[in-house]
């Protein structure tokens, strides 16, 4: 479909301003939740719940690194977005208010984990995380017009979408940690939702022809899990080497699957 010849509605032009207003509001909450802006931060609620010596699967604190990279593409998202151009694009059409919730299930999550809602943690990123799921499809469906649309739109998304696949896993066992399940009994069934990971992992690049941006933040997170598990407290190298071998797997199997997509003639 060709947005020149689909007609910009109202609706395009609210949803396209929305979101650009919602990006700043989401980094504000960031700044909050990282103690920026003074307080504290989301690692120090529900007595560490989130810190990364707080379950085996807690990535190393330089893991969230990967949300300024994250934040920068969600900006650059918001500005091409609401570029007249791409008001009536089919793709925005179908994902804008999706990313709209990405964001605001984004703040909400920070808040509530500055409240100490752990719990309710739990229910906003899975929210998120079905949310992105969402904008995957979409995603996969149709394809960028352009290479500045893959990186903005797709990389961004991609990263999104990976990391907080990992980061749910984590926030389920922070919760559990938070609830008085003790360290000690999650060190087998930490290896075994690490092997469950690799397997959406998978199942993610195969969905996606190999798509790199899920790869990367789900092989990021990963590894920094095997770091901290090889390095800190609590220590367990049965789940650092599952993560290394989980991440390794991940990232062969995408790059297998996107060679040989490249390799196929692509399909209408």
């Amino acid at each position: 479909m060709s947005t020149a010849t689909t007609p910009v509605t109202t609706a395009d032009r609210v949803r396209a301003i929305v979101v650009l207003v919602a990006v700043p509001a989401t980094l504000l909450g960031a700044a909050l939740g990282s103690g920026l802006l003074g307080g504290g931060t989301a690692e120090g609620v529900g007595e560490g719940a989130f810190a990364s010596n707080a379950t085996p699967l807690a990535p190393g604190g330089p893991a969230f690194s990967i949300w300024s990279v994250i934040y920068l593409g969600l900006t650059a998202y918001g500005i091409w977005q609401v570029l007249p151009r791409n008001h009536a694009d089919p793709r925005q059409r179908q994902m804008g208010w999706l990313a709209l919730a990405s964001l605001v299930l984004n703040a909400a999550w920070i808040l509530a984990s500055l409240a100490n809602a752990v719990a309710l943690t739990v229910v906003i990123i899975v929210a998120l995380l079905l949310s992105l799921i969402a904008i995957f499809e979409v995603l996969r469906r149709i394809r960028p017009r352009s290479f500045v649309e893959t990186v903005v739109v797709d990389g961004t998304f991609g990263l999104y979408f990976g990391w907080v696949c990992v980061a749910t896993v984590a926030n389920v066992a922070a919760w559990l940690a938070d609830m008085g399940l003790r360290i000690e009994a999650f060190d087998v069934p930490a290896a075994i939702v690490l092997a469950v990971v690799g397997a959406i992992g998978v199942a993610i690049a195969l969905r996606g022809r190999g798509r790199i941006g899920p790869m990367l933040s789900i092989a990021w997170g990963v590894s920094w899990i095997a770091i901290a598990r090889a390095t800190d407290e609590p220590a367990s190298m049965t789940v650092a080497v599952v993560a290394a071998i989980v991440a390794a797997i991940v990232v062969a199997t995408t790059i297998a699957v996107r060679v040989r997509s490249h390799r196929q003639p692509v399909r209408a």
